[in-house]
């Protein structure tokens, strides 16, 4: 959970293999968290540790399904300091140090925290077959720091999982957790989805057996987390919160699938009540994580009001991070208030935006992006050169890592700052050459989990741009593909009411305007964008 951006934070008192367990008194009140309120009540994870820390593993576990992960390191730090013997403590920390599986790229600290780890799993008690074949597993993880090598050891460790699944296959929590190995490594360029679908294939029959167990209905969201299969997460999405109801990702996650299918209220409220028990535990990484979706939902019903109580709660939370620290979530740091400027089209905002000192390549790029649109929609594209250049600059330094999903991604951004950049100049042949590469890439690849969407959809720069010079038709039918991977999107749906308006297709223009008021209901009063106001006039409200 948090931000794949960030370099997780390193367990310091693991880094080396013979390093002291803690002292009791930091974790006597392990055992206290709820069961039922963890969904660890629905785990049965068999260890040969001692019998009185086993109510403790399940818990463990449930977290680490979760993605809970300071917690998780706490419940397996306690379980190791009251049975010396337990190996698959060892086996738990190893899991909680690699954190979010979906992240990116680890940084060498959390490699090497890993493989002490690791090593002092190996050289602790007698773990059973199964459980040495775990600790095998995840010691793939940490056989390298070198950055280049990651997809490959994730494609180790979940090898290594298919086949312990295959050994027990009636090991319900080693198929699940080697259903999330495949989820994890599924390639964002198959549009196929066949790593994705057999994933579900193992998750679907154990969720109708367990309907109760967090994990598969948290890994079902992520395995459909995609637009032509977010619909079947549903039933798991609307199931999941109250499934683990004090985990502040299980609160969030369900959002995940609304976001996909256009439900905005369904994530609004799931949002609130992730960002909210993120700040009451003290989880600012999460909590920044629920805003960004928040605002992203609020944004796209127009609920400008409530988005700038976003943008403020989450500019507070970053002022308030302590001194010389890693930035926490520095991808919502950056991204809510790009989104709050791009989503209302207030482009001198956007273009007036500053990154900040601690972000990431990927993270700047956001900025970077919002600064060049804004500036060149502004009416001052010289003054996006600077951006532009440096979303170079930044492309060729994740390439180089190499983080070739990310550079893709700023290279994206690119092409559609370079997009209006030109055609602001007068450039509108090559405007559009630049948007039609940019959507042609777009379309190969897909949106990352840390993120609820794309800060502009290149088919809908296309589309608004089309209609600025004159093109209507052409306008539409890019909106309506950016309809059909981004529904119920306010800008889409705007645009493609403008297009089919400008196209003398009334009947369409009054369909896409009555949906983009529908969407916006609930908004009441805080929806007064220009684009309902003309909506309104179509529709007759």
């Amino acid at each position: 959970k948090g931000d794949p951006m960030m370099r997780p934070m390193i367990f310091t008192a693991l880094l080396a293999a013979t390093a002291s367990i803690p002292a009791p008194a930091q974790h006597e009140n392990h055992g206290a968290m709820p069961a039922g309120q963890i969904g660890s009540d629905n785990i049965v994870f068999e260890t040969s540790c001692a019998d009185e820390v086993q109510g403790d593993f399940n818990k463990g576990v449930a977290l680490l399904h979760s993605f809970w992960f300071p917690e998780a390191r706490r419940m397996f730090t306690g379980i190791a300091e009251r049975d010396p013997a337990c190996a698959m403590a060892w086996w738990g920390l190893a899991m909680s140090q690699w954190g979010n599986p979906f992240a990116g790229v680890r940084a060498p600290g959390v490699i090497e925290g890993g493989q002490a780890l690791v090593a002092k799993a190996r050289s602790t008690g007698s773990p059973t077959p199964r459980e040495r074949g775990l600790i095998e597993a995840v010691a793939n993880l940490y056989r390298s720091a070198d950055a280049g090598s990651q997809r490959e050891r994730m494609l180790a460790y979940e090898s290594a999982m298919g086949k312990l699944a295959a050994t027990w296959p009636d090991d319900q929590e080693l198929s699940i957790f080697h259903a999330l190995a495949i989820t994890q490594t599924a390639p964002p360029t198959d549009k196929s989805h066949a790593e994705l679908l057999r994933a579900a294939a193992i998750l679907e029959p154990l969720f109708a057996k367990y309907p109760d167990h967090p994990g598969l209905a948290h890994y079902i969201i992520h395995t459909y987390d995609v637009p032509p299969l977010a619909s079947r997460a549903l039933p798991a999405a609307r199931r999941y919160a109250d499934l683990a109801p004090a985990a502040p990702h299980a609160l969030h996650m369900p959002s995940h699938t609304f976001s996909r299918v256009g439900y905005w209220q369904e994530s609004i409220a799931s949002n609130r009540r992730s960002a909210d028990a993120s700040r009451e535990n003290g989880e600012s990484s999460d909590e920044l994580h629920a805003l960004d979706y928040l605002a992203y939902a609020y944004l796209q019903t127009a609920n400008d009001v409530a988005a700038k109580e976003v943008v403020t709660r989450a500019a507070g939370i970053s002022a308030n991070s302590a001194p010389g620290t890693p930035l926490i979530n520095s991808f919502a740091v950056s991204a809510i208030p790009a989104r709050y400027a791009i989503e209302r089209r207030d482009w001198p905002a956007a273009a007036a935006l500053v990154p900040h000192s601690g972000s990431s390549p990927a993270t700047e790029a956001i900025v970077r992006f919002a600064r060049a649109v804004g500036a060149s929609r502004s009416g001052n594209p010289a003054a996006a050169t600077a951006d532009i250049a440096r979303l170079a600059e930044l492309r060729d330094s994740l390439a180089a890592v190499p983080d070739p999903y990310w550079a893709e991604q700023v290279d994206i951004q690119r092409r559609v700052a370079l997009a209006w950049q030109a055609f602001a100049q007068g450039r509108s042949a090559e405007a559009i050459l630049q948007l039609a590469a940019a959507a042609e890439m777009e379309d190969r690849t897909d949106k990352a989990a840390v993120t609820p969407g794309p800060f502009i959809p290149a088919r809908e720069s296309m589309g608004e741009l089309l209609l600025q010079a004159s093109r209507p038709v052409e306008a539409l039918a890019a909106f309506e593909a950016v309809l059909k991977k981004e529904p119920n999107r306010f800008h889409a749906l705007a645009g493609a009411g403008r297009a089919a308006t400008a196209a003398g297709n009334g009947a369409k223009a009054t369909a896409y305007y009555t949906q983009l008021l529908t969407t916006c209901a609930a908004s009441g009063e805080a929806g007064q964008r220009p684009e309902l106001l003309s909506a309104r006039q179509v529709v007759g409200r």
